[in-house]
């Protein structure tokens, strides 16, 4: 695996080499880098690399011209152990898991999209485009689950990359987590953006009975045409929703993330989303205000310019209005759901339309009382 990733970053050098022979800094057209189907504008260099790319026009072809469609590549991510670990304050479980890295639904605001700057990747396209998965995962986590230290607490997944996002249909990688987890009786909690959840829906529904499930469907907007631009490969607002309305039928405790609520762009349509949701059998909500880390919010300015260019200095504005001045504020307790007239302007329209329409009365704690040691061969032999 060493080899490998050497060689992938020798031909990263040599990928980056030949982008700079052809691009260089030219202001008034670096926002012209869009590929159909992608959220991020341009594939520019991440925080690791010495050179930068900028399209300009050298005089062999027109920037307008559509640029051909980006293939999406899948290598093999040879993972040692897969339940990472955290100690964040702002998040309410310590523990998840990632089936891939890099996330094909495209979400230009995805805060994930820096963690690609580790693998010598742009956070912009690469991430959309070059994705790693960890189909040991399964195996992985039987063995980590069998540890003689390991405490039983909710596993996320999906709390940095969505687990259900296109490539998953064939590797089918978060199912087999969750026929480790549903055989040894660990709870769950799922965050996804996409209906192939329901296909799971037949391990899912068993474990709920138990109350070893539940999952958050991320809607942000009801306006087709504003969700394609910000999440370009995600399934629809429609079909988001009848995953809530099927996940609900199947007694599966579901709930409604809006993440993110970005100030002057969506932000009107909090109620919509909490009322169409309700009415699905939704029975909480939550919700992210926009973050912008690093490589994250130069990706961001530059959708904005492209898609929004007469809103973009409006919601700018706003965005900073709410992180104190600043683009971004990273600390914790802030990060999440910002600070100021206008943060708090969300967070009681969030409230409010919560009571309003019967969400998160009543908080669903999952069980972590029913979790059984996974056994294996030989096991039974220390009872002699």
């Amino acid at each position: 695996m060493i080899g490998e990733f050497s060689a992938f970053r020798s031909f990263r050098v040599l990928e980056l080499f030949l982008s700079c022979a052809y691009f260089s800094t030219m202001e008034s057209a670096k926002f012209r880098l869009g590929r159909k189907g992608r959220g991020a504008q341009s594939n520019s260099g991440c925080r690791f690399e010495s050179e930068t790319r900028e399209a300009c026009d050298d005089g062999w072809g027109n920037l307008e011209d559509e640029l051909p469609a980006m293939r999406t590549t899948v290598q093999l991510d040879a993972a040692r152990g897969i339940i990472t670990r955290n100690q964040s304050p702002d998040v309410p479980f310590d523990r998840s898991i990632n089936p891939y890295r890099g996330c094909e639904h495209g979400c230009v605001y995805c805060f994930a999209r820096p963690s690609h700057a580790y693998l010598g990747l742009s956070p912009g396209q690469d991430f959309e485009s070059r994705l790693f998965a960890k189909p040991e995962a399964a195996q992985l986590l039987r063995e980590e689950l069998r540890r003689p230290n390991y405490r039983c607490r909710v596993i996320a997944l999906g709390t940095n990359t969505d687990p259900y996002q296109p490539v998953e249909k064939s590797m089918r990688i978060v199912r087999g987590i969750l026929e480790v987890l549903a055989e040894h009786n660990h709870p769950v909690g799922i965050v996804t953006k996409s209906a192939l959840i329901l296909r799971d829906a037949d391990i899912l529904a068993p474990m709920a009975v138990k109350r070893l499930a539940k999952a958050y469907i991320s809607v942000t907007s009801l306006d087709r045409d504003l969700s394609r631009r910000m999440e370009p490969r995600a399934p629809t607002p429609t079909l988001r929703l009848r995953a809530v309305r099927e996940l609900s039928a199947k007694g599966i405790p579901v709930g409604v993330l809006l993440a993110p609520v970005i100030p002057g762009l969506n932000d009107g349509d909090i109620e919509r989303i909490l009322r169409a949701a309700a009415e699905m059998g939704a029975t909480s909500a939550g919700y992210v205000l926009l973050r912008l880390p690093l490589e994250v919010m130069t990706l961001f300015k530059q959708w904005l310019s492209a898609h929004f260019p007469a809103k973009a200095k409006k919601i700018m504005s706003l965005v900073r209005q709410s992180r104190g001045g600043v683009d971004y504020d990273p600390q914790f307790g802030a990060r999440m759901r910002g600070e100021g007239i206008y943060a708090d302007l969300i967070a009681q329209r969030f409230n409010l339309a919560c009571r309003r329409f019967g969400l998160n009365k009543r908080s669903w704690e999952l069980e972590t009382n029913l979790f059984a040691v996974p056994s294996r061969i030989g096991d039974q032999l220390r009872l002699f």
